[in-house]
């Protein structure tokens, strides 16, 4: 049988009250408020950012303040770069590909209630897994739906909101985004 945590990560109805949950949600709030008195030079931001999200390369920074619910669910390639003020809502798995650019505030989702208003009065909810693939740069205010994920070599223009899953080598933009643009013509200097 499957623990309430287990079912958060793999996209089925979870209890989001359930001990080990709650325990995660308050790990990650707890680093995250240190981070807010941080700067990526201070001394201790590199313990801290290491232990909000394990396994975060050397190579890859966060600038605070950083939002998230569950750091340990975030997975980042080499060389990402996430501007200030980001929320990152991780009941699923939230992958971000190498050399991926992430403006300032921008938001990644995964929870999605049920849509039933019955069973939305439970504390349970479904959280979609996303990636954003490698060599992707998201503009400011970008917002992304639970469960979309952005090919590689993307291009999301700042203040879009992404709805539905983006193709490899393309722009998006608007509210919904769409595709604006092809980018496979791009050579690289």
């Amino acid at each position: 049988m499957k623990t309430e945590f287990e079912k958060m990560r793999n996209g089925e109805l979870a209890c989001f009250t359930d001990p080990e949950i709650l325990a995660s949600i308050k790990k990650s709030m707890l680093l995250c408020a240190r981070l807010r008195s941080m700067t990526l030079f201070d001394d201790d931001y590199r313990e801290v950012i290491e232990e909000l999200i394990p396994g975060i390369p050397e190579s890859s920074k966060i600038c605070p303040p950083f939002h998230c619910d569950h750091g340990n669910g975030i997975i980042m390639g080499e060389h990402v770069f996430i501007n200030y003020n980001c929320t990152f809502l991780g009941g699923g798995y939230i992958r971000i590909g190498n050399h991926t650019l992430i403006g300032p505030n921008c938001q990644l989702y995964t929870p999605q209630h049920p849509k039933n208003y019955i069973e939305r009065r439970e504390d349970k909810e479904y959280a979609y897994p996303k990636s954003i693939g490698d060599d992707c740069w998201l503009g400011g205010n970008v917002t992304i739906l639970p469960g979309v994920s952005i090919g590689h070599r993307c291009i999301v223009a700042a203040g879009s909101v992404v709805t539905t899953n983006v193709s490899d080598d393309c722009m998006v933009a608007g509210n919904p985004a769409v595709v604006k643009k092809r980018l496979d013509n791009i050579t690289v200097r």
